[in-house]
């Protein structure tokens, strides 16, 4: 793995063996809320993966209150001060950092404990696969601010990922969403023990970074970019292109030839 980082304030990365890299939001003694800073070294960092050679990541967050308690209010009144092409330019900063974790190419694991509320929550919604300690409550936070659950892609991703009709329930009143709940209705994958909640993160990536590099990622670009069309057919042509490209692949017939040979495959990613 080719992993370059430049130096960040709010965000920390570490490599791990298997290819996985854990990205943290690193501002505890706030409850990892977000700044413009971290709005910016989302983008950041999501770059420097993008191209790294990683196989998963564990999106998670230090200390033990919160996962992300949403914008931090010692800085919103910044946002009433902005102009409106200066406040479009921070939307398009803060959008354009969670797009690029969403998009990495790549499963992203969220490991959520505590509070995920309004731009938390939608951190946690760019993740592919989402664990959760029993702590973990979530609120679209966004009308309790005057603000609106149309912002940083919640609107879109909780409608994909609950239906229309629970995402409108929770955008409208903002009430929080506790953990068990969260479970019930699929905004998370599995509640997982406190304890246990990096380790069970970390055993995914793992299980995930034993499989051909190239089908996983053609997986993850499948499911996502068929949320974003309409047309069944369009999604079959979408797969169909895809696996004819896994074929030419040097991954496909090794592991043709290990479950023939019954022994493990060695997959390059090539």
């Amino acid at each position: 793995m080719n992993l370059q980082i430049p130096q960040l304030e709010t965000l920390t990365v570490e490599e791990l063996p298997g290819d996985i890299v854990v990205l943290r939001m690193n501002r505890p003694d706030r409850m990892n809320s977000q700044t413009v800073q971290m709005f910016t070294e989302y983008g950041i960092a999501a770059r420097a993966l993008r191209d790294s050679g990683a196989r998963a990541m564990i999106l998670t967050s230090a200390g033990e209150k919160a996962f992300c308690a949403g914008f931090d209010l010692d800085e919103i009144d910044v946002i009433t001060t902005m102009g409106v092409r200066e406040f479009l330019k921070f939307q398009e900063t803060a959008t354009g950092g969670i797009q690029g974790i969403r998009h990495l190419p790549f499963p992203v694991i969220a490991a959520i404990h505590g509070p995920a509320t309004g731009g938390g929550l939608a951190l946690s919604l760019a993740a592919d696969i989402r664990l959760a300690a029993p702590t973990a409550k979530f609120s679209a936070a966004f009308v309790k601010v005057g603000l609106s659950v149309g912002e940083l892609g919640t609107s879109y991703n909780l409608t994909r990922l609950i239906g229309p009709g629970r995402a409108a329930e929770i955008g409208y009143t903002g009430r929080i969403v506790k953990a068990d709940e969260a479970e019930r209705i699929g905004l998370v994958n599995r509640i997982v023990p406190t304890e246990e909640l990096f380790d069970a993160a970390l055993m995914m990536a793992q299980q995930i970074s034993e499989n051909s590099p190239g089908g996983v990622r053609m997986s993850k670009r499948a499911i996502q970019r068929n949320q974003e069309i309409t047309s069944y057919a369009a999604a079959l042509e979408l797969e169909n292109r895809g696996q004819a490209l896994m074929t030419r692949t040097e991954d496909m017939p090794e592991a043709l030839a290990a479950f023939k040979e019954k022994r493990a495959p060695q997959f390059t990613g090539r």
